[in-house]
């Protein structure tokens, strides 16, 4: 619950064109998505079990809930905020999700929540294998 309060407030706050929010599993991106349905957000969902949603490419839709395997095909100009609602596994992946945002010769933003021990671990490992981005850490409570 805390974590979709503070994404809430992220959204309500930011200014953006498009975002992508990356999560873990299948299930979950359905339950964000809808939560954020009942909340009027501008959302559509992607994940392996679905074809590439075009309203989100057109859009029309600001919101794009995704899973990883949906996630490493995404090109799409407007993106400039990717949000880690659930860490990635590895550094390899951060670089994936994060690098949706700010192509095409503009500027984006990423936000990672973490929510654990093990979530700090990956955090850590990030920092230390990504020299040329800048990681800062915000508590938010």
């Amino acid at each position: 619950m805390e974590k979709n309060r503070k994404l809430n407030d992220l959204l309500d706050a930011l200014d953006f064109n498009q975002v992508v929010i990356f999560v873990k599993r299948v299930s979950r991106a359905g339950e964000l998505n809808k939560l954020f349905i009942e909340c009027n957000f501008p959302s559509i969902c992607i994940h392996s079990g679905m074809s590439q949603e075009e309203s989100f490419k057109e859009g029309h839709k600001r919101i794009l809930v995704a899973t990883d395997l949906a996630g490493r095909g995404i090109d799409i100009e407007r993106v400039n905020i990717v949000i880690n609602y659930d860490m990635p596994d590895s550094v390899d992946t951060y670089l994936n999700r994060v690098g949706r945002a700010g192509r095409f010769g503009t500027k984006g933003l990423a936000i990672t929540f973490v929510a654990s021990a093990s979530d700090s671990e990956v955090l850590n490992q990030i920092v230390w294998n990504t020299a040329e981005s800048s990681v800062f850490r915000i508590d938010l409570k």
